[in-house]
């Protein structure tokens, strides 16, 4: 599976989890490594759509209408982390990352076609995500 970490969290934890996935021949991208810092949600969803096969871990909620629309279409598996992330110091977010990665590999290899979940902060148990509806 191919990751894509958007720019709203540190290329420094995409290289990470970038070293960490490589055992399993996995591997994630931060945004930055592939598109210009400052790229418009909507046009890096559409360039992934069309190489396909990407799952995009986000911290934004994508609640306006063009990005959640681009993601719909795009057919891509997205995850949110929910807003609890946003408060949260860099070393807690790494750990937390880490912690739900396998969980987030478990679902993104299910799933065929788009579709998008909400990541909790805390992980309860095996961890469940919620839908989010595009």
């Amino acid at each position: 599976m191919k990751f894509f970490v958007d720019n709203n969290l540190p290329p420094s934890l995409a290289r990470a989890l970038n070293e960490l996935c490589s055992a399993e021949a996995h591997s994630v991208t931060h945004l930055r490594d592939k598109f210009d810092e400052n790229a418009i949600d909507a046009d890096w969803i559409a360039a992934l759509a069309n190489e396909a096969g990407w799952v995009v871990i986000t911290r934004d909620k994508l609640s306006k209408g063009i990005e959640r629309e681009a993601l719909r279409r795009a057919g891509l598996v997205a995850f949110m982390l929910d807003k609890t992330w946003t408060k949260q110091p860099f070393w807690d977010i790494a750990h937390q990352l880490v912690r739900w990665w396998p969980r987030i590999m478990e679902q993104a290899r299910g799933i065929q076609g788009g579709a998008a979940f909400k990541v909790p902060w805390t992980m309860r148990g095996k961890g469940r995500f919620e839908q989010v509806v595009l």
